[in-house]
């Protein structure tokens, strides 16, 4: 015995004397010219997108030099395993002395070890509508409870079932979505966009690569068989991602996803799901403490909120820890955690727990997750429970009420959705914000006029610094206003009583925030950047 729990030990320690790191550049070639000509580093899709909600293009969407990236794999003992442009850097394996080395290049800026005992400075990171005539009247079979939880069966009526939404899944292996029938929906109706295997570089995203744990995440948004099963989301456009490795467990899964994050925001995709979450890694010096789910530490939390800025939309698992904490990047300032709950409502007892490290309300929102009706790779139907088909079964709920209404930003449609849920006037460490009742959520989109939605009141200037001006529509003399982060939280209230008064917001940290006006009856919600 003794001899084998050395061999373990020698073999565990060979194995981590090689380091995880990522390595930071200084700059990007040709940026303003990039910006200047988005269609060089952006399809027309993300454009658009980015257009509509306001969202800039900016450095960050410029690739990372592939010069710096050579020269980065010709150094001795060193491997590039990812890269991200949004963080500006290439995720990279050797040994501590090889990656020590890499702060001799000039155009390296900063490296940040995995293990986090050895930063020298661990603050150096980069953070930086009418309804339609045509109805469906879907038959969902093994789906009704999870989809009629959510009242989603009442989006469908309306025809709102995720056409023109575009869905990113990052996950472990999609086996079987490219050839078993309960994927023909989207396949037939060239709705299956392809991917990406970010593990093994390579474009054969559905081979089986141990698990099939992907292909069941994406039933529950788009799966389809008649009479027997129906996805949240059922018309919404897929691209499937691999950036889990089943086979191990290491930090450079984060980068995967980042990667995979900034490939789906150059595709123009609205959401993307991650039944992941990380926290406990084969080296133990990795792992990340429940002080670290703050949304600023994990590689991939800080990633999801940029995601977040860029104008997508991240549904993500809380975890399967119980009372446990959550996971990252469930933790991330711009993801709507979702929890799981069983049949009935109640809470799954293996559900993730918050609130984050710096208490904010986690998870956002609960969905079922206890013996969720999914489709395997074989193409069988079947139960499988975890927080990981709470999330897609939020994330096609979500695809089916932005397609009622695009031009909400994702900031705005994540409040709404917090504010139909069941307990957000009492949010719990277990139930967030509660089961939202999407149902309730699109009436109130199809009450009131698009222009008269988007336009009612005005907020001028914007960006503002330490006050702004609201003006109130015709007919209106007074309304209440509130003020969101983008977490939620209620930050500043106040009554408006005449056209045009100033509201001051001195007191209030730089960033992003959501005005909700109200009067009798008529109603908006306006994005605020306070610089």
């Amino acid at each position: 015995m003794k001899k084998i729990l050395l061999l373990l030990f020698l073999v565990t320690t060979s194995t981590y004397a090689q380091q995880d790191a990522w390595v930071y550049f200084t700059d990007k070639e040709n940026v303003q010219t990039s910006i200047d000509n988005p269609i060089s580093i952006l399809t027309q899709e993300a454009i658009d997108r980015k257009a509509m909600h306001n969202t800039p293009i900016d450095e960050r969407d410029v690739p990372v030099n592939e010069d710096y990236i050579s020269e980065i794999k010709n150094q001795d003992g060193i491997a590039v395993l990812a890269k991200s442009k949004w963080f500006n850097c290439v995720h990279v394996r050797g040994s501590l002395e090889n990656i020590q080395n890499l702060l001799d290049l000039s155009f390296v800026s900063s490296i940040e070890y995995a293990d986090r005992s050895r930063n020298r400075n661990p603050d150096n990171f980069y953070f930086q509508k009418e309804a339609p005539e045509q109805r469906v009247d879907f038959t969902y079979g093994t789906t009704e409870n999870q989809v009629t939880m959510l009242s989603v069966d009442e989006v469908h009526l309306q025809d709102y079932t995720g056409e023109g939404m575009i869905v990113a899944i990052m996950d472990s292996g999609f086996s079987g979505v490219d050839t078993q029938d309960g994927f023909a929906r989207i396949r037939d109706n060239g709705k299956l966009l392809g991917g990406y295997d970010f593990v093994s570089k390579t474009e054969d995203v559905f081979a089986f690569q141990g698990s099939d744990h992907g292909t069941r995440v994406v039933s529950n948004i788009a799966g389809f068989v008649q009479n027997q099963f129906v996805g949240t989301g059922p018309d919404a456009a897929i691209y499937c991602f691999r950036t889990e490795d089943v086979a191990s467990e290491n930090p450079v899964e984060e980068s995967n996803w980042v990667e995979a994050a900034e490939r789906a925001d150059s595709l123009g995709v609205d959401i993307i799901n991650t039944s992941l979450g990380y926290r406990n890694y084969d080296f133990d010096p990795y792992d990340l403490t429940y002080e670290d789910m703050d949304g600023e530490t994990a590689f991939i939390s800080r990633g999801t909120t940029i995601a977040f800025e860029k104008g997508m939309l991240v549904v993500t698992s809380a975890g399967n820890s119980g009372s446990g904490m959550i996971s990252a990047p469930a933790d991330a300032v711009g993801a709507l955690t979702v929890g799981a709950v069983d049949s009935e409502g109640n809470y799954a007892s293996f559900s993730s727990i918050g609130p984050s490290s710096d208490g904010r309300v986690k998870p956002d929102v609960m969905a079922k997750g206890a013996s969720a009706a999914v489709i395997r790779s074989n193409g069988t139907i079947t139960t499988s429970s975890g927080t990981s088909f709470s999330s897609p079964i939020m994330a096609g709920a979500v695809a089916s009420i932005w397609q009622a209404n695009p031009n909400l930003t994702n900031a705005e449609l994540m409040q709404f959705i917090r504010e139909v849920s069941s307990t957000f006037d009492n949010p719990t460490p277990q139930f967030g914000y509660g089961i939202p009742d999407f149902g309730a959520l699109l009436e109130t989109l199809l009450s009131v006029d698009d222009s008269a939605f988007a336009k009612a009141y005005t907020l001028q200037p914007i960006p503002t610094s330490d006050r702004f001006q609201v003006g109130l529509p015709e007919g209106v003399n007074e309304a209440s206003l509130r003020l969101f982060n983008i977490i939620g939280q209620e930050v500043h209230r106040e009554f408006i009583k005449n056209d045009n008064q100033w509201v001051d917001i001195s007191e209030l940290k730089l960033g992003i925030y959501l005005a909700r006006l109200e009067s009798t009856n008529l109603s908006s919600t306006i994005k605020i950047i306070k610089k």
